[in-house]
């Protein structure tokens, strides 16, 4: 019985290690998404007082496009990085959002604010489900 307590210590510990880890990436990924959305907004507020002919003016159009299509999904992965992180102060971190199973430790490794486990994001992917996120 002593071995089974012991076990359940290592796996208690492992569990806050892991959780851990988690938060400190996702914290450090908030930060550099932050980061990158305040760049891209002073550059695409940048403009050329030397822009002269259609061509620079066409790339400068087209560089501030790419600029706020960046910002607009750096924006939706910081949602997801802050809903997860709210997900680790409440206790649901890792729990998929429509069935409540745990999300796979490997997809948590690769998407760490992975709302769904494989299966539902599948089924939200073929159309099956309707993912409330993108619903907003």
């Amino acid at each position: 019985m002593g071995l089974n307590l012991d076990q359940e210590r290592i796996e208690v510990e492992h569990n806050q290690q892991t959780i851990r880890r988690f938060e400190e990436h996702l914290l450090h990924h908030e930060k550099l998404l932050e980061h990158s959305m305040i760049s891209a907004v002073t550059q695409g507020r940048a403009t050329s007082k030397d822009t002269q002919d259609v061509a620079d003016q066409a790339v400068e159009s087209y560089q501030k496009e790419l600029l706020f299509s960046q910002g607009t999904n750096g924006h939706e992965q910081l949602s997801l990085v802050r809903a997860a992180l709210e997900r680790l102060q409440e206790g649901t971190f890792g729990e998929c959002l429509n069935c409540g199973k745990p999300i796979g430790l490997k997809r948590l490794e690769a998407l760490p604010w992975s709302s769904y486990c494989i299966n539902c994001q599948e089924r939200i992917e073929r159309g099956e489900l309707e993912d409330p996120d993108r619903a907003a």
